[in-house]
């Protein structure tokens, strides 16, 4: 029987499964991720660093992980984290993340009746763009691609000029040279939204 067929009689708990077992999830994994504000003209995440910047701690205290690079815009992120040996709920900590940033904003955003009968903000698209880093020129790629997209969006001149990444962090400990991306090509490792 077609797929189709059955898809009206399968109980929520199965829609669920499905659309998890399209995820990549390795335990103690390294991965990249693309979380987008639902209204792409918004400013929140940088307007509200701090509470962005708390909702990650929170997170982390609940389900460590570890970051390994991170740019904030204003409507949209990029980040790279390694999950612990054994642990592969990434999905779970954004859950949370998501949560604990929208309890901190104030409620004026538009929300569909569909997120006010599921008492939803209208803060977050639902889901999140991932990809399970290969090996080290996988990783390495989307580092550059992380610190190089507030050049590639426009918002700066140069990849030190932006103040919402790690790339000021990876300078510090000699990762990458404080004048990084000035004559680079960068790879374009591909942008969801």
């Amino acid at each position: 029987m077609a797929l189709s067929l059955i898809r009206p009689t399968l109980s929520a708990s199965w829609y669920t499964y499905l659309m998890n077992y399209r995820r990549n999830r390795v335990a103690g994994g390294t991965y990249f991720f693309t979380v987008n504000l639902l209204n792409r003209n918004a400013d929140f995440l940088i307007k509200h660093i701090d509470d962005l910047r708390n909702a990650i701690r929170v997170t982390r205290e609940k389900h460590p992980f570890h970051i390994d690079a991170w740019v904030v815009l204003p409507e949209h992120m990029h980040c790279i984290w390694t999950l612990p040996d054994g642990d592969a709920d990434y999905s779970r900590r954004w859950q949370i993340l998501k949560k604990h940033f929208s309890k901190a904003l104030p409620k004026m955003e538009y929300r569909s009746k569909t997120r006010l009968k599921n008492n939803e903000r209208g803060i977050w698209q639902r889901r999140f763009w991932e990809h399970t880093i290969r090996d080290d020129v996988d990783y390495a790629q989307h580092m550059d691609y992380i610190h190089y997209n507030p050049v590639k969006h426009g918002y700066v001149g140069n990849v030190k000029e932006w103040p919402h990444s790690t790339f000021h962090r990876l300078v510090e400990t000699g990762v990458y040279p404080s004048n990084w991306g000035e004559d680079v090509d960068i790879l374009d490792v591909g942008e969801r939204s």
